[in-house]
């Protein structure tokens, strides 16, 4: 009897998609859940007739498998992932290959690559991205670790990842932690386009007034244009069109305004700070959602403290394109950010990240995937040492055509008291980095006055202190 050519540790949703995407691509697959009663449910209902052999210990799980022995582990990112690991390396041989598919630290998958390739194990850290549906049909991967141990897996999951114009949405991403500390950025990114299309919503339902009929054509409009075309606005529109059954009322407008997190983009703002690379969109999303979690402290403040109302007096259909080029403008700066860390990155940590390749498998499967993300693709292909998202000439261009539009939307959102934290940290952060000069010479004049830090002069070389006061 042949053994099966794939294994799958956690059976979730998330592992049972997968599982299937790879058996629906000629990949016979062993699965093991250590509630079997899990395993059981699978088997009788979505894996019923399909090459997918069930197991009920690690022990006949590894015995399962052809060698060299290729095992993705879908379980919670931590300890979970260390506890699999220790369980399966004394039922291992040499060769045998581990890939952790969940949304594991950079730092721990450094950590594994370098304990289990020196057993003589191969270790993958692979960020997945698509959800439920991406990881059944297609998404997007993103593996990290030796370029050997890529090689042995190439074959599936060239097959089982998102397929776009130009290519399977999956490639080689570096050494070590690099894979997971891609989808690391990629969530970051991913924090920042969802803070900004809810500033937008915002906006355009309490500025103008709209109703959810038409912020579903709104947003279903943007998802037409270049600009906009992506996942997420897709299902922005889809979102305004769910009318709860209970109440005939539009179901967003039920939901609970407190946003939940998992790590990453906690994760992404940290490095972001040790590794000195601003990413203010991303962290003003990042701030957006904790301070939501304040529900009860939120209401209990708005009976107190005032601020502006009314609505906006001008023309309707003139503010919602300046909103829609707010959006856009706004959505580049997050997208440089986060092109603009995993520069770094690459460079602190000898990843050697191909940035025009990563965009190109963003386009498909990921959460992220964007029509723009072509643009991405080519502005790092022309100049893979381009130093910032915003100086590739066409993204250069859109801002400085559409930034008056981009200050509209904020002087209005300011006088009429909507907090858009994500859309003022992009115009922000485009004013900052366009800038020759900032007030921060005040700012080394402060340390050196109270803590002789010494500065710098523009008009001459060398490390000054002066006797501030005296």
């Amino acid at each position: 009897m042949t053994n099966q050519k794939f294994g799958v540790i956690g059976l979730a949703v998330m592992g049972e998609n997968l599982a299937l995407n790879v058996e629906r691509n000629g990949f016979p697959v062993a699965v093991y859940n250590r509630t079997s009663s899990v395993t059981d449910a699978f088997m009788a209902k979505r894996a019923q007739g399909k090459n997918v052999k069930p197991t009920y210990s690690l022990e006949e799980f590894v015995a399962s498998l052809e060698r060299p022995r290729r095992i993705l582990i879908m379980v919670k990112a931590g300890k979970p992932v260390d506890a699999v690991i220790d369980q399966l390396k004394p039922l291992l041989e040499p060769g045998d290959m581990i890939i952790d598919g969940g949304n594991s630290l950079y730092e721990d998958t450094d950590r594994r690559v370098a304990d289990l390739e020196s057993t003589g194990l191969r270790y993958i850290g692979m960020g997945v991205s698509g959800g439920e549906e991406g990881a059944l049909n297609g998404p997007s991967l993103m593996p990290g670790g030796t370029k050997e141990a890529y090689e042995e897996i190439e074959a599936i999951v060239t097959k089982i990842a998102a397929q776009v114009d130009d290519g399977p949405c999956v490639t080689y991403i570096g050494p070590k932690g690099a894979g997971h500390y891609v989808k690391m950025v990629h969530n970051g990114i991913e924090y920042g386009d969802m803070q900004l299309i809810a500033e937008a919503y915002d906006l355009l339902k309490n500025a103008l007034g709209l109703d959810h009929n038409q912020l579903h054509e709104v947003f279903a409009e943007w998802n037409t244009t270049d600009e906009l075309n992506s996942f997420l606005i897709e299902i922005t529109a889809d979102i305004f069109k769910q009318i709860d059954p209970d109440t005939a009322q539009p179901l967003v407008e039920l939901i609970l305004d407190a946003a939940g997190q998992k790590g990453t983009g906690r994760w992404t703002a940290v490095t972001a700070l040790e590794l000195g690379v601003p990413i203010p969109t991303i962290i003003a999303a990042l701030t957006g959602r904790i301070i939501s979690s304040y529900k009860a402290e939120r209401v209990a403040a708005s009976k107190e403290l005032t601020g502006p109302t009314g609505k906006y007096e001008g023309d309707a259909k003139e503010f919602i394109t300046k909103v829609r080029d707010a959006l856009y403008c706004s959505k580049i700066c997050s997208y440089a950010q986060g092109m603009a860390l995993l520069s770094k990155a690459s460079q602190e940590f000898n990843y050697n990240l191909d940035l025009s390749e990563i965009a190109r498998i963003w386009k498909g499967g990921c959460i992220i995937r964007a029509g723009f993300l072509n643009k991405i693709k080519r502005a790092f292909k022309d100049n893979p040492n381009l130093p910032n998202l915003l100086l590739a000439p066409e993204f250069k261009q859109t801002i400085l055509d559409r930034q008056q539009a981009w200050r509209d939307v904020l002087v209005v959102s300011n006088t009429l008291g909507i907090p858009v934290p994500a859309f003022s940290a992009s115009l922000d952060y485009f004013d900052s980095y366009r800038r020759a000069s900032l007030p921060q010479n005040l700012t080394q004049a402060q340390r050196d006055y109270f803590g002789a830090h010494t500065y710098q002069r523009v008009d001459k070389e060398g490390s000054f202190h002066t006797e501030w006061g005296k």
